[in-house]
Formats: structure tokens, sequence, C-alpha cells
């Protein structure tokens, strides 16, 4: 895959609606369109739309092994809702054995370095195998969620991953978002409702206080960009 073809794909959706780019990756990237779900509120969004398009896009998410319950109470109600298959992609388990063999099951609370290396076994990797032999990752990412984002595109190349990166939700405010899903009556985690904003693993995820950045519950005990890697990933 190409980062040429970011642009033309730019242009010949520049006046497409969501559901009708869905239809068009689809029918040029004949099952190798791809979306993953950490079943957040921007995530329901999309899921709802593929499934309201029909259309053969494989969705797939990351059991990092360190989720929520909420957030496994939500997979189960999307799973009844729209009666449509989610890949799961774990860690590999020796990875996973020797990161806490060596450094214990709360390792990333040390250090910035520490954390990013949880991240990686935990989500990078297994993400890698989930890309891997597709054309299009369609994500959840908003430009306000943070500063690191508010430069993105609609279309892009990720280097990172060798892929073309779809991002149908990009100027949505979160407003919208919520009103989306209030009126198309999608299933959202519970914990959205208790000030959590962005849900990542239960010990890197806290709410967020009135005022704060949205993306400040995530790994609260550092200052970074708070990015786990899936994002910008660099290939190794």
């Amino acid at each position: 895959m190409s980062a040429s073809i970011v642009q033309e794909l730019l242009e010949k959706t520049k006046d497409f609606s969501l559901d009708e780019t869905l239809v068009f990756l689809a029918n040029e990237f004949p099952g190798k369109v791809i979306f993953s779900t950490s079943f957040g509120q921007e995530d329901q969004v999309i899921t709802d739309f593929i499934a309201k398009s029909n259309t053969d896009i494989t969705v797939f998410t990351l059991d990092t092994g360190r989720l929520f319950q909420e957030t496994y109470d939500v997979f189960h109600k999307t799973l009844k809702k729209y009666k449509r298959p989610i890949e799961v992609y774990f860690p590999e388990a020796a990875s996973v054995e020797n990161l806490l063999q060596t450094k214990g099951p709360n390792s990333f609370y040390d250090s910035v370095e520490n954390r990013k290396e949880c991240c990686f076994i935990r989500k990078v990797v297994p993400l890698r195998k989930a890309l891997a032999g597709n054309s299009v990752w369609i994500t959840g990412l908003r430009a306000e969620q943070s500063e690191n984002r508010s430069d993105l595109n609609l279309f892009e190349y990720d280097g990172g991953f060798e892929i073309i990166k779809f991002n149908p939700l990009l100027k949505w405010t979160l407003e919208e978002v919520e009103t989306y899903l209030s009126e198309n009556n999608v299933p959202q985690n519970a914990l959205h409702k208790q000030g959590f904003v962005s849900i990542g693993c239960a010990p890197c995820t806290r709410a967020i206080f009135p005022g704060e950045d949205i993306r400040a519950g995530r790994w609260w005990w550092e200052s970074s960009h708070k990015e786990c890697g899936l994002h910008g990933a660099k290939k190794e």
C-alpha cells in the first residue's frame, strides 16, 4: 500500500458522506478494510455506521488482559445488538509472562519507558498482527482528543504499519458523538457516565476532573504525549 494513494482517496471521497465512504472503501479494497474498536464512544459510532452500511468491513478489538469489566460488558452488548462478529487479538503469552516475571505486574508506573514497553507488548504487537495483509485501517481518532491529533487528515498513510488510515470522525466534536449515540440507541461503556472519557486498560485509566484535558485520565501519573504507540508507531 503506497502513500501516494492518500491524495487520490481524498479527492474521490471529498463529497461523500461517511456512509458512502465506507461503501466506497469496501468496494475499492474488497476484504482488506479493517476497523479497530476499543468500545469507546467514537468507536461505537463507527461500529453503528458499519453495521448499517452492511459492508464487508472486518471489526476487531485488542484484549490487553487488563481491561475494565465495563468494557467487556459493552463488548457483549455490541455483539448482541449488531449480530456481527468482532475478531479478538491477544498479546503473545510468552511476552506477557516474561514481562511480569522480570518486572512485576505494575512496572508501567515506574517509568515512561516501562509503560511504553507494556503498551508495545499488549497493544502494538497484536495490532500489527491484526493489520497484516490489509489495505485500509479505520480508526475513531478525533482532532480535539489531543494536541498530537490536531493536524491529522481524513486519510493518511501510516508508515509504521504500512497501511492507509481512515479517520471518519476526525472533525466531530464530543457533543456530536454523544448526540449520535443517544439518538441511535448505541451501546455505551457505563464508565462514560462516571467521568471517563478516554478508556483504556483499567490500571492506566481514571476519570477526568472538570476542566481537565480529554486525555488527562490516561497514564495520569506521567508527563508525556499520552499515546500508547498504536498511532504513530515506528516499524521495528
